[in-house]
Protein backbone atom coordinates (compact mmCIF):
# COMPACT_ATOMS: atom_id res chain seq x y z
CA UNK A 1 0.00 0.00 0.00
CA UNK A 2 2.01 3.01 -1.17
CA UNK A 3 2.17 6.00 0.99
CA UNK A 4 1.04 4.20 4.26
CA UNK A 5 3.96 3.06 6.54
CA UNK A 6 3.24 -0.56 7.58
CA UNK A 7 4.01 -1.91 11.13
CA UNK A 8 3.83 -4.80 13.13
CA UNK A 9 0.70 -4.36 15.20
CA UNK A 10 1.24 -7.13 17.90
CA UNK A 11 4.96 -5.88 18.20
CA UNK A 12 3.88 -2.18 18.77
CA UNK A 13 1.64 -3.62 21.41
CA UNK A 14 4.56 -5.41 22.86
CA UNK A 15 6.74 -1.85 22.67
CA UNK A 16 4.33 0.05 24.40
CA UNK A 17 3.35 -2.85 27.22
CA UNK A 18 6.58 -2.21 28.33
CA UNK A 19 6.54 1.56 28.68
CA UNK A 20 3.22 1.11 30.63
CA UNK A 21 5.02 -1.17 33.28
CA UNK A 22 7.94 0.32 33.72
CA UNK A 23 6.35 4.15 34.10
CA UNK A 24 2.46 3.45 34.88
CA UNK A 25 -0.05 4.97 32.71
CA UNK A 26 0.33 8.54 34.03
CA UNK A 27 4.21 8.47 33.23
CA UNK A 28 3.67 6.90 29.89
CA UNK A 29 3.74 10.04 27.76
CA UNK A 30 2.91 9.81 24.10
CA UNK A 31 6.33 11.01 23.28
CA UNK A 32 8.10 7.80 25.31
CA UNK A 33 5.03 5.63 23.55
CA UNK A 34 6.50 6.59 20.69
CA UNK A 35 9.68 6.57 20.88
CA UNK A 36 9.39 2.59 22.04
CA UNK A 37 7.02 1.48 18.99
CA UNK A 38 8.66 3.76 16.16
CA UNK A 39 4.62 5.23 15.62
CA UNK A 40 3.91 8.94 16.03
CA UNK A 41 1.50 9.84 17.26
CA UNK A 42 -0.64 10.14 13.84
CA UNK A 43 0.14 6.55 13.69
CA UNK A 44 -0.63 5.71 17.14
CA UNK A 45 -3.91 7.17 17.16
CA UNK A 46 -4.80 5.59 13.53
CA UNK A 47 -3.77 1.98 14.59
CA UNK A 48 -4.93 2.38 18.29
CA UNK A 49 -7.57 5.14 19.01
CA UNK A 50 -6.30 6.68 21.59
CA UNK A 51 -3.66 6.24 24.67
CA UNK A 52 -6.27 4.45 26.48
CA UNK A 53 -7.39 1.93 24.31
CA UNK A 54 -3.53 1.20 23.56
CA UNK A 55 -3.44 1.13 27.51
CA UNK A 56 -6.29 -0.96 27.55
CA UNK A 57 -4.64 -3.63 24.69
CA UNK A 58 -1.53 -3.75 26.86
CA UNK A 59 -3.01 -4.81 29.58
CA UNK A 60 -4.75 -7.51 27.81
CA UNK A 61 -1.53 -8.21 25.54
CA UNK A 62 0.20 -8.77 29.67
CA UNK A 63 -2.91 -11.08 30.97
CA UNK A 64 -2.44 -13.32 27.78
CA UNK A 65 0.93 -13.70 28.55
CA UNK A 66 1.21 -14.46 32.00
CA UNK A 67 -1.97 -15.69 32.37
CA UNK A 68 -1.61 -18.79 30.28
CA UNK A 69 1.35 -19.53 32.39
CA UNK A 70 -0.70 -19.02 35.66
CA UNK A 71 -3.42 -21.19 34.35
CA UNK A 72 -0.27 -23.82 33.17
CA UNK A 73 1.08 -23.82 36.75
CA UNK A 74 -2.15 -24.12 38.38
CA UNK A 75 -3.65 -26.73 36.69
CA UNK A 76 -0.59 -28.92 36.49
CA UNK A 77 -1.11 -29.86 39.97
CA UNK A 78 -5.00 -31.35 39.94
CA UNK A 79 -5.41 -32.46 43.37
CA UNK A 80 -2.87 -30.68 45.11
CA UNK A 81 -3.51 -26.94 46.13
CA UNK A 82 -0.38 -26.54 48.25
CA UNK A 83 1.74 -27.27 44.95
CA UNK A 84 -0.30 -25.40 42.70
CA UNK A 85 0.33 -22.04 44.66
CA UNK A 86 3.97 -23.32 45.20
CA UNK A 87 3.89 -23.42 41.14
CA UNK A 88 2.25 -20.27 40.60
CA UNK A 89 4.95 -18.57 42.50
CA UNK A 90 7.66 -19.87 40.80
CA UNK A 91 5.89 -18.06 37.74
CA UNK A 92 5.67 -14.75 39.48
CA UNK A 93 8.87 -15.10 40.44
CA UNK A 94 10.95 -16.14 37.02
CA UNK A 95 8.88 -13.36 35.46
CA UNK A 96 10.14 -10.56 38.34
CA UNK A 97 13.58 -12.28 37.77
CA UNK A 98 13.81 -12.00 33.94
CA UNK A 99 15.72 -9.52 32.77
CA UNK A 100 14.43 -9.34 29.42
CA UNK A 101 11.33 -7.31 31.16
CA UNK A 102 10.96 -4.62 33.56
CA UNK A 103 10.88 -5.15 37.17
CA UNK A 104 7.01 -5.86 38.85
CA UNK A 105 4.08 -6.25 37.71
CA UNK A 106 1.69 -4.61 34.90
CA UNK A 107 -1.40 -4.93 36.79
CA UNK A 108 0.08 -3.77 40.14
CA UNK A 109 1.34 -0.93 38.55
CA UNK A 110 -1.69 -0.37 37.58
CA UNK A 111 -4.19 -1.28 40.53
CA UNK A 112 -1.66 1.26 42.74
CA UNK A 113 -3.18 4.10 39.84
CA UNK A 114 -6.25 3.07 39.79
CA UNK A 115 -7.88 5.97 41.18
CA UNK A 116 -6.18 8.28 38.65
CA UNK A 117 -7.38 5.81 35.69
CA UNK A 118 -10.66 6.47 33.64
CA UNK A 119 -13.17 4.22 35.40
CA UNK A 120 -13.18 2.26 32.06
CA UNK A 121 -9.31 1.26 32.58
CA UNK A 122 -9.85 0.54 35.95
CA UNK A 123 -12.74 -1.17 35.84
CA UNK A 124 -10.20 -3.67 33.54
CA UNK A 125 -7.60 -3.86 36.17
CA UNK A 126 -10.09 -5.07 38.63
CA UNK A 127 -11.15 -7.72 36.76
CA UNK A 128 -7.66 -8.74 35.47
CA UNK A 129 -7.14 -8.74 39.41
CA UNK A 130 -10.17 -11.09 40.15
CA UNK A 131 -9.51 -13.55 37.20
CA UNK A 132 -5.75 -13.84 38.90
CA UNK A 133 -7.81 -14.82 42.31
CA UNK A 134 -10.94 -17.29 40.58
CA UNK A 135 -8.07 -19.32 39.04
CA UNK A 136 -5.91 -19.36 42.17
CA UNK A 137 -9.55 -20.08 43.72
CA UNK A 138 -10.18 -22.81 41.80
CA UNK A 139 -6.85 -24.81 42.11
CA UNK A 140 -7.97 -24.23 46.35
CA UNK A 141 -10.79 -26.33 45.61
CA UNK A 142 -9.75 -29.54 46.24
CA UNK A 143 -9.32 -29.55 50.02
CA UNK A 144 -11.95 -29.97 52.76
CA UNK A 145 -11.89 -26.33 53.91
CA UNK A 146 -14.78 -24.50 53.72
CA UNK A 147 -16.28 -21.97 51.48
CA UNK A 148 -15.18 -19.05 53.41
CA UNK A 149 -11.52 -20.32 54.11
CA UNK A 150 -10.90 -21.04 50.65
CA UNK A 151 -12.28 -17.48 49.22
CA UNK A 152 -10.00 -15.60 52.34
CA UNK A 153 -6.85 -17.99 51.16
CA UNK A 154 -7.35 -17.13 47.43
CA UNK A 155 -7.46 -13.36 48.36
CA UNK A 156 -4.44 -13.93 50.44
CA UNK A 157 -2.19 -15.34 47.45
CA UNK A 158 -3.36 -12.68 45.26
CA UNK A 159 -2.31 -9.89 47.49
CA UNK A 160 1.35 -11.52 48.59
CA UNK A 161 1.26 -11.79 44.52
CA UNK A 162 0.84 -7.86 44.46
CA UNK A 163 2.83 -7.50 47.10
CA UNK A 164 6.03 -9.18 45.57
CA UNK A 165 6.30 -7.11 42.63
CA UNK A 166 6.01 -4.23 44.50
CA UNK A 167 8.87 -4.94 47.07
CA UNK A 168 10.70 -6.27 42.87
CA UNK A 169 10.40 -2.60 42.01
CA UNK A 170 12.05 -1.35 45.74
CA UNK A 171 15.01 -3.77 45.16
CA UNK A 172 13.88 -6.47 47.13
CA UNK A 173 16.21 -8.89 46.39
CA UNK A 174 15.41 -12.56 45.14
CA UNK A 175 16.19 -14.59 48.08
CA UNK A 176 14.16 -12.20 50.51
CA UNK A 177 10.86 -12.40 47.95
CA UNK A 178 11.24 -16.49 47.74
CA UNK A 179 11.56 -16.16 51.59
CA UNK A 180 7.99 -14.17 51.43
CA UNK A 181 6.58 -17.01 48.61
CA UNK A 182 7.63 -19.80 51.06
CA UNK A 183 6.31 -18.04 54.21
CA UNK A 184 3.04 -17.47 51.91
CA UNK A 185 2.72 -21.20 50.84
CA UNK A 186 3.18 -22.50 54.61
CA UNK A 187 0.45 -20.22 55.31
CA UNK A 188 -1.60 -21.98 52.86
CA UNK A 189 -0.54 -25.16 53.47
CA UNK A 190 -1.33 -24.90 57.46
CA UNK A 191 -4.56 -23.40 57.00
CA UNK A 192 -6.25 -25.79 54.91
CA UNK A 193 -4.82 -28.29 57.26
CA UNK A 194 -6.67 -26.93 59.97
CA UNK A 195 -9.34 -27.18 57.96
CA UNK A 196 -9.06 -30.46 57.32
CA UNK A 197 -8.43 -31.46 60.90
CA UNK A 198 -11.46 -29.33 61.48
CA UNK A 199 -13.78 -31.28 58.95
CA UNK A 200 -12.69 -34.51 60.34
CA UNK A 201 -13.65 -33.53 64.03
CA UNK A 202 -16.77 -32.77 63.17
CA UNK A 203 -17.35 -36.20 60.90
Amino acid sequence: MSGRKQFDVDAAVDQAMRVFWQRGYADASLDALGSATGLGRGSLYGAFGNKDALFRQCLDRYASIYGAQYEQALTAHAGDPVRAVEAFFDVVLSRIADPSVPVGCLIAQSAAQSPTLREENSTQVRGLLDLQRQRIRTALADSSADTRTLDELATFVVAVNQSLAVLSRAGTSDAELRSVARLACTTVADTLTRAASADAARG
